[in-house]
Order: C-alpha cells, then sequence, then structure tokens
C-alpha cells in the first residue's frame, strides 16, 4: 500500500494492519488524508449540529462510536468500532468497553449532581475518551468532538474553540494543548479547561 505518514508530536501512529482499511487507495500523503479525513469529519459536525440531544442519550457507547463512524466513515472501514490492538497508550483492547462505560456513568453523576462545572464535565468526558483511547485513531479529534455535543446540546454552553485551529499541526497552539493533555494526566485539570476556551 502507498500511505507513508508522517507523524507530529503527539499522534498515534497508524499500525500497518490498519492501514488496509483506507477506503481512498489513491491517497498517499498526511496531506491528502488529512484533507479527506477534515471533509468527513466537517459532515460529522453538521450532523451533530442539526441535533438537541439530552445527556443521558449523548452518554451512552452507542452514541460514541456513532460519533466517531460519522467522523471518519468515508475514509476508514474500521470507523465506529474499537480498537483491536494495544497502543503505547489508552487501556488495554479488552477493557475499552468497560472503561468507556465506567467514564459515560460518571458523567451522568456529575451532572444529575452538579459535581462540577458543565465546562469541567464536557472537559473530563474529553480527557477520558482520551485516556482509554477506544479507536485505531482520531481519538483526539473524536474526545473534542464529544465534548462539544454535550457542551452544546445537553449542558446549553457554547461550543470550545480549543485555542483556535491548528490542532493537528506542529505549533504553539498544540504544543499549549498537549502540554494541558500531560497536566490532566497529573489530575490537575484546570489548564485543559482553560485552553478548551481559549
Amino acid at each position: 500500500m502507498g500511505l507513508d505518514l508522517e507523524y507530529i508530536r503527539g499522534q498515534t501512529p497508524i499500525d500497518e494492519e490498519v492501514k488496509e482499511g483506507l477506503k481512498i487507495k489513491t491517497i498517499s500523503t498526511r496531506g491528502e488524508l488529512d484533507e479527506f479525513e477534515q471533509s468527513n469529519i466537517e459532515k460529522a459536525v453538521e450532523w451533530s449540529m442539526k441535533r438537541k440531544n439530552p445527556h443521558d442519550r449523548i452518554l451512552t457507547v452507542d452514541f460514541i462510536k456513532e460519533v466517531h463512524r460519522r467522523m471518519f466513515s468515508e475514509v476508514w472501514d474500521w470507523a465506529g468500532t474499537f480498537r483491536k490492538t494495544n497502543k503505547n497508550l489508552g487501556v488495554d483492547k479488552h477493557q475499552i468497553q468497560l472503561h468507556l462505560i465506567s467514564l459515560l456513568d460518571d458523567c451522568k453523576f456529575w451532572i444529575e449532581n452538579k459535581t462540577y462545572s458543565e465546562d469541567e464535565i464536557a472537559i473530563r468526558l474529553k480527557f477520558g475518551l482520551v485516556r482509554i483511547h477506544p479507536f485505531q485513531n482520531g481519538n483526539g479529534r473524536h474526545s473534542r468532538l464529544c465534548a462539544d455535543i454535550l457542551i452544546s446540546q445537553a449542558l446549553n454552553k457554547p461550543v470550545f474553540t480549543w485555542g483556535g485551529k491548528g490542532l493537528t499541526r506542529e505549533n504553539e497552539n498544540r504544543t499549549r494543548y498537549l502540554s494541558a493533555i500531560r497536566q490532566a494526566d497529573d489530575e490537575i485539570i484546570e489548564p485543559l479547561i482553560a485552553f478548551a476556551r481559549s
């Protein structure tokens, strides 16, 4: 297969067997792949904006998978299905569903009991999804869209700005984002919340 990808800091490399799931066989560069994925993601964002879902509809395994499927199904045949291999990050492949159910149940509890602010609940969902890393690829982009869906549809607040544009390129904005993710790994969530609203 002719897909030769370069990775920037923080991107999960795509295994050779996963590359076999590429639907558009003429894609051969990172730029081409990014372009097709972005077009697919824009359709998923448009789909998500046409809905108004309560949190108990959003916070389900099926909905989380559906968001990923809508984001990547025109490019990858494994879109919306949990990864079948272990990565250098994320939970064991056999534990994905269990961890995801636990995260979603936690989010429901936080909403119903007003444990955290609306922004913090959505960012905790985003960060939890990244930690679980349920899919072969696209976990960061997927987790940001899920946070945007939760905050705007169920919690009635504006979507996040995520520091503006450029998180898929190596730049100062991505450096700030990855730094905030590392701090969240140490249970310091405030920088990630602040970044999401910057």
